[in-house]
C-alpha cells in the first residue's frame, strides 16, 4: 500500500472495473485511500478482481450490474451508497466496442449501434442523474467520462462507438454547465491507446509495446481529480496530465 492518502475519505464508484483501466483506477484510487465500489456485468471476474485489492489492503466493494440496462442503474447505485457511503467520485469508463472485428457502418446492425449507445452514453446519463442530485445537495463531487480519441477523430469501421464517445463528451459539457456553481465538477479524459483486451480485440495486429499501460494511465486520471487546477468541462488526454505538471 502506498503511504500517499490523498484520496482519504472519498468513495469512488468506478463502472468497468473488473479488469483494464477500471481495475487499474480502482486499484491506484483504494491504495492512495478511497473506499471504492467497482461496477462490472461479470460476476466472477468482480468478485476475483475485489478480493485481489481487499489482499493489499484496499477497501473495495463488488457491485454486479450491466450499466447499459437502465433497470441495473437505481440497484447498483443503491448499493453503492449501501456498502460504502454516498458517492464523492463517479468514473464512468464502462464501454462496448459492438460486435468484433469492428465493422464499417453499412455492416452495423442497428441493435449493435444502439446497444453501443446504451452502454457508452445513456447508462453514464442515467448513472450520473441518480448520483449527482446528492453531490450537488452536499457541495462537493466529481464525475469523470472517459472518452476516447474515437470522439474527436473519425475512424473507418468505429462509427458506433466513435459516435457514442463524441455524444459522451458532449453530455460532459453540458453537466458541467449546468452543474456550475454547485460544487460538482465534471471531466471527460481521453487514456489514449492501451494494453488492454478492447485494444486487442479491436485491433489485434497492433505492437502492445506501443501500448500504454494501465496502471501508468490511472495514475495520471488520479492526478487529474485530486488536481483543483482541473476545471469543470474540461476535457483532457491522460498523457499529458502527471503528478505536479499538466
Amino acid at each position: 500500500m502506498t503511504t500517499n492518502q490523498d484520496f482519504a475519505g472519498t468513495v469512488a464508484l468506478v463502472t468497468g472495473a473488473s479488469r483494464g483501466l477500471g481495475l487499474a483506477l480502482a486499484r491506484e484510487l483504494g491504495r492512495r485511500g478511497a473506499r471504492v465500489g467497482l461496477v462490472a456485468r461479470e460476476a466472477t471476474a468482480l468478485t476475483a478482481a475485489v478480493a485481489g485489492l481487499r489482499a493489499e489492503g484496499v477497501v473495495a466493494e463488488a457491485i454486479v450490474g450491466d450499466v447499459g440496462d437502465k433497470r441495473a442503474i437505481h440497484p447498483i447505485a443503491h448499493q453503492a451508497a449501501a456498502l460504502l457511503g454516498p458517492v464523492d467520485l463517479l468514473i464512468h469508463n464502462a464501454s462496448t466496442l459492438g460486435p468484433t472485428p469492428l465493422r464499417l457502418l453499412l455492416d452495423t446492425e442497428c441493435e449493435d449501434f444502439e446497444r453501443a449507445l446504451q452502454v457508452n452514453l445513456l447508462g453514464p446519463f442515467r448513472l450520473s442523474k441518480v448520483i449527482a442530485g446528492a453531490m450537488a445537495l452536499r457541495g462537493r463531487g466529481t464525475i469523470v467520462h472517459v472518452s476516447s480519441d474515437a470522439a474527436v477523430e473519425a475512424y473507418p469501421r468505429w462509427g458506433a462507438y466513435g459516435a457514442s464517445k463524441a455524444a459522451l463528451d458532449h453530455l460532459s459539457r453540458t453537466w458541467a454547465a449546468e452543474l456550475e456553481g454547485t460544487g460538482v465538477r465534471v471531466l471527460a479524459v481521453d487514456p489514449g491507446e492501451m494494453d488492454t483486451q478492447m485494444h486487442a480485440d479491436a485491433i489485434p495486429e497492433a505492437d502492445r509495446a506501443s501500448l500504454a499501460d494501465p496502471v501508468d494511465v490511472a495514475r495520471a486520471i488520479a492526478a487529474l481529480v485530486h488536481d483543483p487546477a482541473a476545471r469543470s468541462g474540461d476535457r483532457v488526454r491522460a498523457e499529458a496530465w502527471r503528478e505536479g505538471r499538466r
